[in-house]
């Protein structure tokens, strides 16, 4: 317990880091989508980038109160994934349903890090685990529908 209050900035900024990996790829997915097409797919990707970035407002004041400065940086897997994504992208143009898979594979790493996050709840704080469980489910529920838009468009 006294280890986790500790490092309970640092296992924030860790929480952050990857709200602002789904910032950075849905706002990259959004820039790969081929212009004036898929108008609903750019609203929705941005609506999944302004959730990240209301569960880091939300998390924010208890990085603050423990001491620690909000980062602002993200994962280097994240930055990996995303220049091959331009990489990629310059070479063979994505296609609707690469960009949902992209997607879907940022989602899916955003919940192994909440999963790993939710192990450590015995030693949270009430208040902070209520966010934490409410950011989770919300964004299981944008995992699912990526990945049934996905399901649902063609190759």
């Amino acid at each position: 317990m006294d280890n986790m209050q500790n490092n309970l900035g640092e296992f924030l900024n860790n929480l952050i880091e990857i709200n602002n990996d789904r910032i950075e790829g849905y706002d990259k997915a959004i820039t790969l989508l081929p212009k004036d097409e898929n108008l609903g797919l750019k609203a929705l990707f941005g609506g999944y980038r302004d959730q990240s970035i209301k569960f880091n407002a939300e998390i924010t004041p208890f990085v603050v109160q423990h001491g620690e400065t909000p980062t602002d940086k993200t994962r280097t897997s994240g930055k990996l994934f995303r220049a091959w994504m331009s990489f990629k992208s310059a070479v063979d143009p994505f296609t609707t349903h690469a960009i949902l898979e992209s997607c879907e594979r940022g989602e899916d790493e955003f919940i192994k890090v909440y999963n790993e996050a939710m192990k450590e709840s015995a030693h949270l704080p009430m208040d902070l685990l209520v966010v934490l469980q409410s950011q989770a489910s919300e964004q299981f529920k944008a995992h699912n529908h990526i990945k049934q838009l996905r399901d649902t468009t063609p190759r």
